[in-house]
């Protein structure tokens, strides 16, 4: 495996501002903040993203992303709202090949905004729906 910050982070051979720690994983401030309070929760064994992580370990670090988020209401940091974000893959944006989970307090006029492409938000025909659901349903086994 070619060299991984989060690892290194883990290890104790980068630093870090580690907020939170477990058997199961770490939470830290990004050294790249969209707002105060930006944090990352990250496995302690190296996994790639939502693909290879077991789920106990993903339904353990989303329960840290939301003792995370209520904690914001503790302190000054200004939020009112929160997005909790994961991307997996070069094409949804991870561009950190550890899975990590993005804890972001938001507040009304911090600037951030979502890429949508247009047409974002013309909505899709309930057939079209179905036809999706549909294929999703038969690899979850759900009823339809």
């Amino acid at each position: 495996m070619s060299s991984c910050i989060f690892c290194e982070i883990l290890s104790g051979r980068s630093a870090a501002s580690i907020i939170y720690r477990d058997d199961t994983c770490t939470a830290l401030l990004t050294i790249e903040p969209v707002n105060e309070g930006h944090a990352l929760v990250i496995p302690n064994a190296h996994h790639v993203n939502i693909f290879d992580l077991p789920p106990s370990t993903a339904g353990h670090m989303f329960k840290v992303a939301q003792q995370i988020a209520q904690s914001y209401g503790n302190t000054d940091i200004r939020c009112d709202g929160v997005n909790i974000v994961m991307c997996n893959g070069a094409a949804a944006s991870q561009t950190v090949f550890h899975a990590h989970i993005h804890v972001n307090p938001r507040h009304v006029g911090d600037g951030f905004s979502w890429n949508l492409p247009p047409g974002f938000d013309d909505p899709a025909s309930r057939d079209e729906l179905n036809r999706v659901a549909a294929k999703l349903a038969r690899v979850l086994g759900a009823a339809t």
